[in-house]
């Protein structure tokens, strides 16, 4: 078993397909039974809120509810983090998640230090 780190970082408003593909691939890495961590940081915090998710569907092609499928197989499968100063941005914070995100109760607030963290423990890191 391959130890998996993903950053993302990628601004789902800019680049919504790499976005999908960073989902995609470490929803894979889940499914093909390895041990992975996600960190999301900057605007790509957006893609842990559920009706954000719902909505990236259309804007890249794919079909319906399948952005929400590979969320929901990281959820199930993987460590999830993201950055509390990037989720203050967006408005999201760790005392009202519970109303925007997909699973606020699983996720780790962290911001540098977490992603130096979770990134020195990884045998594959891949950064999106």
């Amino acid at each position: 078993m391959t130890k998996y780190f993903f950053m993302i970082s990628t601004d789902p408003d800019v680049d919504p397909r790499k976005c999908a593909v960073a989902i995609a691939c470490a929803a894979e890495a889940v499914t093909s039974g390895n041990e992975v961590e996600v960190f999301f940081a900057s605007h790509a915090v957006q893609l842990l809120q559920g009706q954000f998710i719902d909505g990236l569907d259309d804007r890249v092609g794919m079909p319906s509810g399948t952005c929400r499928t590979m969320m929901e197989t990281l959820i199930e499968g993987a460590k999830i983090a993201c950055s509390t100063g990037s989720q203050a941005v967006v408005g999201v914070t760790p005392d009202n998640a519970a109303e925007v995100l997909m699973d606020p109760d699983g996720l780790v607030w962290s911001g540098p230090p977490g992603v130096v963290a979770m990134s020195a423990t990884a045998d594959v890191v891949l950064s999106f």
